[in-house]
C-alpha cells in the first residue's frame, strides 16, 4: 500500500500495477471515510489497483473546509482530481456512494477526460423532497442533541430494519468509535448543505461516460426513483436495482453489490 497527503487529503493506493488496467477510485458518502469500502477491497484489488481517500474535513484528512465560499459538491470532485494528480493517474474509474456518487457526476461534467467509467451508488441528480426531510431530521439531531444522537440515529437511514436487529451488538460496539471520529460540526453542516444544493439534472445529457446507476429498492434515505431518473437522463446508463440492502447495500449485501460492480467494471459497455 502507498499512502500520502495532498492539500490536506489523506489517500491510499492499494494493490500493485496490473497491466492494462485503469485505477479504480472509491469515493464514500457523507461520512467521508475511505474505510467505508472495506467489504469491496478483496474483490476489487484482485483485479485493479484501488485508491481510497478520506474526503476533505473527515477521517484522516484535514478537519476543516475552505471558508472563502460555500462548500459545494464540485469541490469534492476537484479533490478527486488532486488525489489522482498526486498519484500520477491520468484517468480512473470512479465508484461513488451517495455524496461520492454525486461528486462523480460533478467530475464527469468538470473534468470529463479524467474519468473512465462511473458507478453512482444510491446517488441523485437534484434535491428530492424525501431526501430533504431526512437531512432536515439529521440537522435537527446534530444541532439540538449533538453528534452522539446523530450517530445513534444513523443506522436508521443506512440499513434495513432486519439488518439492524440482527447486528445490534455490532452497531453498539461501533458507535463510540464513530462519535470519537465525528467531523467538526461546521464540516458536517457544510457537507449536508452542499448535498442539498446539488442539482445537475439539466446537465445529465452532457455526461457521455458509461455509468452504472446502482440503487436499492428499500433505501430509506434516497428513493429508488432518483436512480430511475438518473438512468433515464444519462445517455449511457446501466440501471441495477438490488431488491434489499438499504442505503449502505455495499455493507449489508457485499456479495451481491460486489458481483454487480465487478461485472460492470469488467464489461465493455
Amino acid at each position: 500500500m502507498t499512502s500520502g497527503t495532498v492539500d490536506g487529503i489523506h489517500y491510499e493506493l492499494h494493490g500493485g500495477p496490473i497491466a492494462g488496467r485503469e485505477v479504480v477510485l472509491m469515493s464514500s458518502g457523507l461520512g467521508g471515510s475511505g474505510s467505508f469500502w472495506g467489504p469491496q477491497m478483496a474483490a476489487l484489488t484482485a483485479r485493479w489497483p484501488v485508491v481510497l481517500y478520506d474526503h476533505r474535513g473527515t477521517g484522516r484528512s484535514v478537519r476543516e473546509l475552505p471558508t472563502d465560499k460555500p462548500y459545494a459538491v464540485a469541490d469534492m470532485a476537484d479533490d478527486m482530481v488532486k488525489v489522482m494528480d498526486a498519484l500520477g493517474i491520468a484517468k480512473a474509474h470512479v465508484v461513488g456512494h451517495a455524496a461520492g456518487g454525486n461528486a462523480g457526476l460533478a467530475l464527469a461534467l468538470a473534468h470529463p477526460d479524467r474519468l473512465g467509467k462511473l458507478a453512482v451508488v444510491n446517488g441523485w441528480s437534484r434535491p428530492d423532497p424525501h431526501i430533504r426531510r431526512c437531512f432536515d431530521t439529521r440537522l435537527h439531531l446534530l444541532n439540538d442533541s449533538g453528534p452522539a444522537a446523530y450517530v445513534h440515529a444513523q443506522a436508521l437511514f443506512l440499513y434495513p430494519a432486519t439488518w439492524i436487529s440482527e447486528h445490534s451488538d455490532r452497531l453498539a460496539a461501533e458507535e463510540p468509535h464513530h462519535v470519537a471520529g465525528f467531523p467538526p460540526k461546521t464540516v458536517m453542516l457544510a457537507r449536508i448543505g452542499a448535498l442539498l444544493a446539488f442539482d445537475v439534472d439539466e446537465q445529465l445529457p452532457r455526461i457521455t461516460h458509461t455509468v452504472l446507476v446502482s440503487a436499492t429498492a428499500d433505501d430509506m434515505l434516497v428513493p429508488v426513483t432518483c436512480a430511475h431518473r438518473l438512468a433515464q437522463r444519462l445517455p449511457n446508463a446501466v440501471l441495477d436495482v438490488l431488491p434489499w440492502g438499504g442505503h449502505a447495500s455495499s455493507v449489508t449485501d457485499p456479495e451481491g453489490f460486489n458481483a454487480s460492480l465487478v461485472a460492470f467494471l469488467e464489461g465493455d459497455g
